[in-house]
């Protein structure tokens, strides 16, 4: 009787040093390790990738899109581009979300439409149409060829944070206009902030649309 109470004891000594030793290594060690390395090594990575503007306030991920929309007027559903400062990809495929209404959050996704898909066919009729009409100026006009399939379709996402530098390119005329600068230093900004493939042979060049923005506040600042 005395041994097994005294091997029941010992073996629930054994269970719980195992308990408090585990803990301590994955519970506290190993975060703290792993926490400590990748704010070390990866800071901006760990943090979010956040942008700052020059004040050093964060106004975004670069990783998430955001959207440069005028203030919704009365009887409008979907609020117009603010055309003074470079657009994004279109969010087709962002949701509302319905469930919990405490918290007004936005749900990435994509359209899940097939390329036949009637309505996803004419929201690329409309999109592209708006382009050629928004990003045309007095002195310039944009032609249909000259638009760009991520001017006209969503990402998977609907999120995506950069654009093409096509896609850029023909909004320049369209940001000198509304916002009194000369063309070629609205074409030197998005030259200045365009990336080239990762690597120099994975993915695509693109520009990141926040990035570019803040630089073209700047400019205005300084203007």
């Amino acid at each position: 009787m005395n041994n097994s109470v005294t091997n029941t004891a010992r073996l629930l000594g054994a269970g719980l040093r195992a308990l408090l030793v585990l803990t301590l290594v994955t519970g506290v060690i190993y975060p703290l390790v792993v926490t400590g390395i990748a704010q070390g090594l990866f800071n901006s990575t760990a943090n979010g990738s956040q942008v700052k503007d020059h004040t050093g306030k964060v106004v975004g991920s670069s990783l998430i899109g955001q959207s440069y929309n005028l203030p919704l007027k009365n009887g409008e559903e979907t609020p117009a581009p603010d055309l003074k400062w470079f657009q994004g990809r279109p969010q087709n495929g962002l949701g509302t979300n319905s469930v919990n209404t405490q918290y007004k959050l936005i749900l990435s996704g994509a359209t899940n439409r097939s390329g036949d898909d009637d309505e996803l066919i004419q929201w690329v009729k409309d999109a592209k149409a708006a382009v050629v009409k928004d990003n045309s100026t007095a002195d310039h006009k944009v032609e249909q060829a000259e638009v760009p399939a991520d001017a006209v379709t969503s990402s998977g996402s609907g999120l995506d944070p950069d654009i093409s530098p096509q896609y850029a390119d023909i909004q320049v005329h369209r940001i000198a206009e509304k916002n009194g600068l000369p063309v070629a230093q609205v074409q030197k900004l998005v030259d200045d902030h365009t990336e080239g493939r990762t690597l120099g042979f994975i993915g695509e060049p693109r520009v990141n649309v926040l990035e570019l923005n803040i630089a073209l506040k700047d400019l205005l600042a300084k203007s």
